[in-house]
């Protein structure tokens, strides 16, 4: 059996289990602030404290800010999978679904969990799907939900 067929089955048995949440993260007036600079967004929701305050309370972190922590946030979350023999690499392949549900007040932590929700064989590589939610802390609803997509590529 290849690595990457071994790989699959043993990351099949996984999907529909819940995966440990991560470790909370705060979003600051200062990342936010780089974030606009780097983006060039710098729309008075991000930056102005007094404009934003009548709508959100205070500024928000743009949608994008959010969902670009997920590589950190991710990072977090403790992940007990098997080993898997003969990966060469792993790479961001994409995400088939992102929702930006609630606004990340500057200032508030989030964290992220997930969940293993596909894996498909693709060759000599591996999609595996995660279902993650980005929890604001305190509040209900969650900021971000998305499926992202990693590709994992084998050993031939």
């Amino acid at each position: 059996m290849s690595n990457a067929a071994a790989a699959y089955e043993a990351l099949s048995a996984r999907v529909g289990q819940d995966e440990a949440i991560g470790e909370w993260f705060e979003i600051t007036q200062d990342q936010i602030n780089q974030f606009a600079d780097c983006t060039l967004d710098h729309q008075f929701i991000h930056l102005d404290p007094e404009r934003a305050a009548p709508i959100f309370g205070g500024t928000i972190a743009h949608g994008f800010l959010t969902l670009s922590m997920l590589v950190h946030l991710s990072s977090t979350v403790p992940n007990d999978g098997p080993k898997l023999e003969g990966v060469q690499m792993g790479i961001n392949y994409g995400f088939d679904k992102v929702r930006f549900v609630n606004p990340v007040r500057s200032g508030k932590r989030i964290r992220a969990k997930a969940v293993t929700s596909n894996v498909e064989l693709k060759g000599t590589a591996i999609n595996s799907t995660r279902s993650f939610t980005v929890e604001i802390e305190g509040e209900e609803k969650p900021a971000l939900i998305a499926e992202w997509i990693g590709r994992t590529v084998f050993d031939s």
